[in-house]
């Protein structure tokens, strides 16, 4: 614990000394400054040298430079070149110490104090010393990079050309420093330029220099209102320029805005219409939709009108037909042959009458489906097949292709269609094969095909083959009506019976349904 206090005392101690040094250097420099001021050189020469000791030893280099050098101009300002000297070269050596320590250069110190040095070469009136310490100012310059030491660079080099009697070179250093200071329009810093060659000029008794920086002064004095003006008036006319930019800005964008505004209402004008457009459409369709409603309606009442038409007509014609029949039946004894053909006559009359009552009933019936179930679409195509096989010639091959598919429509209807498919091809088939397929198309489609190797279609008829009343024909021959009624209940199926119109080696049926 004892311990522990003592290094909390020795570094509070320490730490309180450091800055007692601190504040002892900085009271120093505030002392040798004011005695400067009060022209006290000797007491200013003397405090400037302990404030440079003080801050050497706190490792401050750039305040013990400065207060070094003013120590030396001191010195060397009453003749002690001996001391002044001396002090540069300790100088000298605590900066190459405290380079070594920070591992950089102090261009800035090193070239404060080669200017030092060359201010007491230039006062022993030494060109060849004051040129080697030139150099290697102009070295210090150009190796920092800094814009500041080049400018004192050219201060100095002017001083020492001037003092020398070198005057065009001193004319180009101060003219280059002049435009530099120009270029920037530091105008204060010219004007300040030409005090100092003229205090430059008094101290070294230079009548000629004095004479002609004075004159150089008054023009610039005179011609450093008309830059200014003329900066005032390039100001101006960057505000204005500026100005007018920002104007032409805000006239294109307020440019850009009207375009857009006028392409809005164009397109505000576009939409109306378009909107005009679509519900001149809408009411069009509303009208026509009217329109085909009333149609449909009118059909469907036209259509029920001639169902029942047809069945008044049916049931007035059934006594009739019974009668004939009756009638035929009697004749066989003593005219057979007329008996049968009035009762052939008689039954395709009956038929007929039955047909067309259910083409009627059909076709007014088509927006009713039938109901639906499922049944196995293999075993339901053999049944159908196995209705027909009585009437099939023997030497017809009968084939069934159609796999053990559950599918789900109505089995009745289906059946219908079929087996007049089937019975056409037996009717028409005396020798070869007929086919009945089904064929999966898709996840809710198929095909029934019916083939037969029979005498087939021509192409003239396969194109009203499913119309009702196409052609006049004997009724004794049938009455056309199987196809069509066919057709219809296939429609109702939620399918479609067609032809093939590319086969030729027969007929082909093709029934597509939605399963």
């Amino acid at each position: 614990m004892r311990i522990m206090y003592f290094i909390i005392t020795l570094v509070i101690c320490f730490c309180t000394t450091t800055l007692q040094a601190e504040n002892r250097a900085n009271d120093l420099m505030k002392q040798a400054q004011s005695s400067l001021e009060q022209k006290d050189y000797t007491k200013a020469r003397y405090l400037f040298l302990q404030a440079y000791k003080a801050f050497s030893n706190e490792g401050d280099y750039t305040q013990a430079i400065d207060c070094g050098t003013k120590a030396t101009y001191l010195y060397y300002r009453e003749n002690y070149y001996q001391e002044a000297f001396e002090l540069c070269r300790q100088m000298t050596q605590f900066l190459l110490t405290e380079e070594e320590k920070a591992q950089k250069t102090f261009y800035d110190q090193r070239f404060q104090l080669t200017k030092e040095r060359l201010q007491m070469y230039i006062k022993l009136k030494n060109a060849a010393q004051a040129q080697l310490q030139l150099n290697t100012l102009d070295n210090l310059a150009s190796q920092s990079g800094s814009s500041k030491l080049s400018d004192d660079l050219l201060y100095t080099q002017t001083s020492y050309y001037y003092t020398f009697g070198q005057n065009e070179q001193g004319d180009a250093s101060f003219q280059k420093l002049i435009n530099q200071y120009k270029d920037k329009k530091e105008y204060d810093k010219v004007s300040d330029c030409y005090r100092n060659l003229i205090a430059i000029a008094r101290t070294a008794n230079n009548a000629s220099l004095m004479e002609r920086t004075y004159e150089k002064y008054i023009v610039w004095t005179d011609s450093v209102k008309a830059l200014n003006a003329q900066d005032e008036l390039g100001a101006l006319q960057l505000k204005y320029d500026e100005s007018l930019q920002t104007i032409q800005e805000k006239d294109d964008k307020l440019s850009g805005k009207q375009y857009m505004i006028v392409g809005l209402c164009t397109l505000v004008v576009i939409l109306i219409a378009g909107l005009l457009f679509v519900a001149f459409l809408l009411l069009r369709f509303i009208v026509l939709n009217k329109k085909l409603k009333n149609i449909i309606k009118t059909t469907n009442e036209h259509s029920e009108q001639q169902t029942l038409f047809i069945q008044s007509i049916s049931e007035q014609m059934k006594p009739t037909l019974d009668k004939l029949d009756v009638s035929a039946r009697e004749l066989r004894t003593t005219a057979p042959q007329q008996a049968g053909s009035i009762q052939t006559r008689v039954d395709a009359l009956k038929q007929f009458s039955v047909n067309i009552q259910e083409l009627s009933s059909l076709e007014s019936s088509l927006l009713e489906p039938y109901e639906t179930q499922s049944f196995n679409v293999g075993s339901f195509c053999k049944k159908t097949m196995d209705k027909v096989k009585d009437k099939i010639n023997p030497d017809v091959e009968v084939i069934v292709d159609a796999p053990q598919l559950e599918v789900k429509t109505n089995a009745e209807q289906l059946e219908r269609i079929l087996l007049h498919l089937l019975n056409n091809a037996a009717q028409y088939t005396t020798s070869g094969k007929i086919w009945l397929e089904f064929k999966r198309k898709g996840a809710h489609l198929c095909h029934l095909i019916v083939t037969d190797n029979g005498t087939g279609i021509p192409d003239e008829q396969k194109e009203n083959l499913f119309k009702p009343f196409s052609e006049v024909k004997d009724l004794a021959e049938g009455d056309g009506l199987g196809l069509p009624i066919c057709a219809l209940i296939a429609n109702k199926l939620n399918g479609n019976l067609s032809i093939d119109m590319e086969y030729k080696k027969g007929a082909r049926f093709i029934l597509v349904l939605q399963i």
